[in-house]
């Protein structure tokens, strides 16, 4: 035994960060791409109603539907991730992401074959919720099983910087489309630019990925024998505290996220009249601290502990609700400005040490399965509706009733993250 550890294959750290980093940057790239198109692209050409309203509520319903279908990846990419291994696991993730939304970049639109376009575009959504679903898990762990055990909580933000980065990609790339087409030639053809260039970033990462070796904690998996049959069953019927508590405590980072851009690019380009360009500089500027507090939120739960700094967050989360109305509401662009940078700060702050925090409350033997369910739900949770939950409080209460949801949101986090066990950092990663 001592001899076969000896002579293993180890990844270089920088490898290792940059297959993590790579590949969620280029799922979440294809992601938010959709999250743009579905509020500035789709009501218009899949979703035809004399209502704008309706249209775009039926749009964001196939937004939804993404997150519907991240379980079902969470189960089937991690009953291999668990079963085979990380790496062709996560190549296989990657892959369906890709493909999905290349094929949205090539559909016909309501004018071309009538109610087979939505229904495309539904099945493609799912297809890349699907994908992600695999995703995020197996990143997260070829990261943090990979690390130091003193640098658990850095070396697993380096997947969440995947979200700002590819956010900040797909906006900047709607925006130069905005600016460089006119109307009619961005609803006819430029829309379709960002999902076909997926392509040149999936074969990116998959080169990346194919270069590493198994992360060590699935060959001790191995070598102990300690595969199960069916790491979802085993979750289910052994892991459900965890399972539970892991999806309540990630609700909040969900909500918040998706009320600070899909929510706010909706609200803001019809109630608040701002342009679809002024909001995408907005919402680029805000993203940059989004990008710089996951850092900083490594560092604080490398010290701290990862539970202890989402518990700080969420309590922060549940007082910045209470400002929507007056800051977003307040029609006055530095306000807007104020509570974009804030609200993107504390999802920085929130989203950081989640994967760390997560992957350690499963052991290695399903942690691949128990880490994505959990993480997945709380999409389901908090992100799926939120946008829609998010509009019809606003249009029907007004947005002081969209911070009281936030603020609801954050507190259910934290008591799921109070009764959460506290474990030395990175313990269950050993």
């Amino acid at each position: 035994m001592t001899a076969a550890t000896a002579t293993r294959p180890v990844n270089r750290p920088a490898t290792v960060l940059f297959a993590s980093l790579a590949g969620t940057t280029i799922e979440f790239f294809d992601f938010y791409t959709y999250a743009n198109a579905a509020v500035l692209v789709f009501p218009k050409l899949f979703f035809p109603a004399s209502d704008a309203v309706a249209a775009t509520m039926q749009s964001l319903v196939t937004f939804a539907l993404a997150f519907l279908a991240r379980p079902f990846g969470s189960a089937l990419f991690g009953h291999f991730g668990d079963r085979i291994g990380r790496k062709a696991t996560l190549v296989a993730a990657l892959l369906t992401m890709g493909i999905s939304t290349v094929v949205i970049g090539l559909l016909p639109t309501y004018a071309d074959i009538g109610m087979w376009a939505p229904v495309l575009l539904a099945l493609c959504r799912f297809g890349q919720g699907l994908g992600l679903g695999g995703e995020w898990g197996g990143a997260v762990l070829l990261a943090t099983e990979n690390a130091p055990p003193s640098r658990r909580a850095w070396y697993g933000m380096f997947p969440q910087l995947g979200a700002p980065i590819g956010f900040f990609l797909s906006s900047g790339v709607f925006l130069l489309l905005s600016q460089t087409l006119s109307d009619r030639e961005f609803f006819a053809y430029g829309w379709r630019i960002p999902f076909l260039a997926s392509a040149l970033l999936v074969l990116v990462g998959l080169y990346v990925r194919l270069t590493l070796t198994e992360t060590p904690a699935f060959r001790d998996v191995l070598d102990r024998n300690e595969r199960v049959r069916v790491p979802a069953l085993t979750v289910f019927r052994e892991h459900r505290r965890p399972l539970v508590l892991g999806t309540f405590l990630a609700v909040a980072t969900f909500v918040v996220f998706y009320i600070m851009t899909v929510f706010t690019m909706s609200w803001g380009t019809s109630a608040l009249h701002y342009s679809r360009k002024e909001l995408l500089l907005l919402q680029l500027f805000a993203v940059v601290f989004f990008g710089l507090t996951i850092p900083l939120s490594a560092v604080l739960a490398d010290r701290r502990g990862a539970r202890m700094a989402m518990i700080v967050v969420s309590v922060l989360i549940a007082a910045f609700g209470l400002f929507i109305k007056p800051l977003f509401g307040s029609g006055h662009l530095t306000l807007v400005t104020v509570f974009m940078v804030l609200g993107l700060s504390l999802t920085g702050l929130t989203y950081g040490p989640l994967g760390t925090l997560l992957s350690e409350l499963f052991p290695a033997s399903v942690r691949y399965t128990g880490s994505s369910l959990s993480f997945n739900l709380a999409g389901i949770l908090g992100a799926s509706l939120a946008p829609y939950i998010a509009m019809t409080l606003a249009t029907s209460h007004g947005l002081q009733y969209v911070g009281y949801y936030l603020s609801a949101s954050a507190l259910l986090s934290l008591g799921a993250l109070l009764l959460t066990e506290k474990t030395p950092a990175g313990a269950a990663l050993r």
